[in-house]
Formats: structure tokens, C-alpha cells, sequence
């Protein structure tokens, strides 16, 4: 298949297990082929598992899911080498992050240092136990969720973990007619039961490198950059997007573009990903008392940012 027919057979296969969403499968796959990771916000109950679920059953990948809590131990998320007696050696047991598709559920509840044990994983694709470097799988795909809502006994992300996002996006409720649909989809059993895979690693492997074929004008780069320096030189922004951050909004526009079935970026691809490409990596600053969201300051910069006309498919 081409990758436009295995991305749709993908999106088309997860919209029978979940209603609506159009735009948050997309950002999800977006995600999955620039090779990066998602931190879902939402109060529970929205279908964050789910959709977690029903990717990793249509792309045939295995899926782990962590539920996070304060007693949680990084051992418990990486592994551990434990002594074998009728083997007299230390064996290794993996933990759930040598998967595919690990879902990292309420990861603002475990302690900084037990969420620190997926920086290496998220950033790496590997981990060291007792001092031993285990390569992970490919693909390797955090999916995180996070609660905005409740935050009494939690742990706020140091901005080291945020960094690691590629993107922070939020599902929302579901309109009536949505919610509707809902209760006769799910009111006698549960479709994912019945959800077959549509494609395997191998394709998405395709994808990947299709998304690094796609053409990416000069001054689309430039206008680009210029977003990004325009974070760095805002008031009410203390520290900026750094240069991992700029580098995620190309990847991100790049797969971007492949899930609308184009091979070239356009500048609404760019301003679609700013939000959730940009926002969670921003350090706002406060102002008597208040304090401007990171989603604020970009809406507010995409409107300043100039941007060039332009024939963005025109090779040069």
C-alpha cells in the first residue's frame, strides 16, 4: 500500500472503535511517524486508553500500560535484574517500557524521580539497569496522560520531561450526537474486542521515510524559525523554545502533511501543530499574580509572525 492508503486505513480503523476525535487521531499518527511522543490532557473518562488501545491493535504493536501512583518505583517502569537460584545468576525482568506502544497513565502522580526513569527511554529508545545499556524495540511510542483538573497528590513534569513531548494535546468532550453514538457503539460490547490490524511495522517504517521526503519551502523554514525566535523574545515568556523544539515543529509539520496526503508543507500545517508542538515547552512568566498560558502566548505570536506568500509545492 502507498502511505497515504495505509494512514487511512489506520484512521478509518480506529474511528470504529472511537467516535469523533478526527483531530486527535491525526495528531496522534502525526506523533507516531515524526517518531515522537504524546502527553494527553484530559479528566478521565474521555477515552485516552482507548484510543491508546485501538493504535496499537491496528498497527499489530504490543501495548503496556503503567498506571502511575506516588509508590511507584523506577524499577517498576524500566525492569530489574533479580537472582535466579536454580540458575544461580542474575536474570533480567523486563519492566512494561520494553513495549511499542507504552501508555503512561496519570504520570504527573509518581514522583519526579520514578518519572525521570522515562527520560532515557523517550529520548534514547534505550535503558540502563545496573549499569547495562538494553536497546528498546522499534517503534518505541510513549503515550502519557495526565489529569488537569485534580492536582492534589501529584507532581508537576519539570520542564526536562515536557521537553520530551513531541506534542501535549487534549481529546475534549464529545458533541451529543457524538455522545450518542457512544452509548449505541458501546451499550452491548466493547468494539475494540473485535478490531483487527490493518497494517504492521514494517509500514510504518514506510511512513517514516515517506514523512522525510516531504518538501519543506525555504521560507517556510524560515518563517519557522522566525516562530520559534519570537518565543525566545516575548516578555511574558522566561525561556523560550530551544533548538529541540524547533527541530519537532519540522518533523511534526513534515508528518503532518504526509497524514493530509500532501508531499509538501503548508503554512496552515505549521500554525495547526504550533499549539501543541510549542505550548508545553514555553516557561511563562507571571504579571500581578497572573500568569498567560504557554497556548495563550503562541495563538497570540502566530498572528504577529509575518508570513510570506508563497508557491509552498514549488521545488526550487
Amino acid at each position: 500500500m502507498q502511505p497515504i492508503e495505509i494512514l487511512e486505513s489506520i484512521r478509518q480503523n480506529i474511528r470504529k472503535v472511537i467516535v469523533g476525535r478526527t483531530d486527535t487521531i491525526d495528531l496522534l499518527l502525526t506523533s507516531l511517524v515524526a517518531g515522537g511522543h504524546v502527553l494527553l490532557e484530559d479528566v478521565p473518562g474521555t477515552g485516552k486508553t482507548l484510543l491508546a488501545k485501538s493504535l496499537a491493535k491496528s498497527m499489530s504493536l504490543v501495548f503496556s500500560r503503567i498506571q502511575f501512583t506516588p509508590d511507584l518505583l523506577p524499577s517498576d517502569v524500566t525492569g530489574l535484574n533479580y537472582f535466579d537460584q536454580k540458575e544461580s545468576a542474575f536474570v533480567l525482568q523486563k519492566g512494561p517500557v520494553f513495549t511499542h506502544i507504552l501508555l503512561a497513565d496519570e504520570i504527573n502522580r509518581a514522583t519526579p524521580r520514578t518519572q525521570s526513569s522515562l527520560l532515557e527511554s523517550m529520548e534514547e529508545h534505550q535503558v540502563t539497569i545496573d549499569g547495562e545499556t538494553y536497546l528498546l524495540d522499534e517503534p518505541f511510542f510513549v503515550i502519557a496522560t495526565q489529569n488537569p483538573v485534580e492536582t492534589e497528590g501529584t507532581y508537576p513534569l519539570p520542564e526536562a520531561q515536557l521537553d520530551r513531548f513531541l506534542m501535549q494535546i487534549s481529546m475534549g468532550y464529545p458533541s451529543k450526537e457524538e455522545e450518542l453514538t457512544i452509548l449505541d457503539r458501546f451499550g452491548s460490547r466493547n468494539p475494540l474486542t473485535d478490531l483487527k490490524a490493518v497494517c504492521n511495522k514494517k509500514d510504518l517504517s514506510s511512513l517514516k521515510t515517506a514523512a522525510s521526503a516531504i518538501f519543506v519551502h525555504p521560507l517556510l523554514k524560515d518563517y519557522l524559525v522566525n516562530l520559534v525566535q519570537a518565543t525566545r523574545n516575548d516578555s511574558q515568556i522566561l525561556d523560550g523554545v530551544s533548538p529541540r523544539g524547533s527541530l519537532a515543529l519540522y518533523r511534526a509539520a513534515k508528518a503532518y502533511a504526509l497524514v493530509k496526503g500532501r508531499d509538501y508543507v503548508i503554512p496552515e500545517d505549521i500554525k495547526t501543530l504550533a499549539v501543541p508542538v510549542l505550548a508545553h515547552r514555553l516557561t511563562t512568566a507571571r504579571t500581578f499574580g497572573l500568569k498567560t498560558s504557554g497556548k495563550e502566548i503562541i495563538e497570540r505570536l502566530l498572528t504577529t509572525v509575518p508570513l510570506p506568500t508563497e508557491d509552498w509545492g514549488k521545488r526550487l
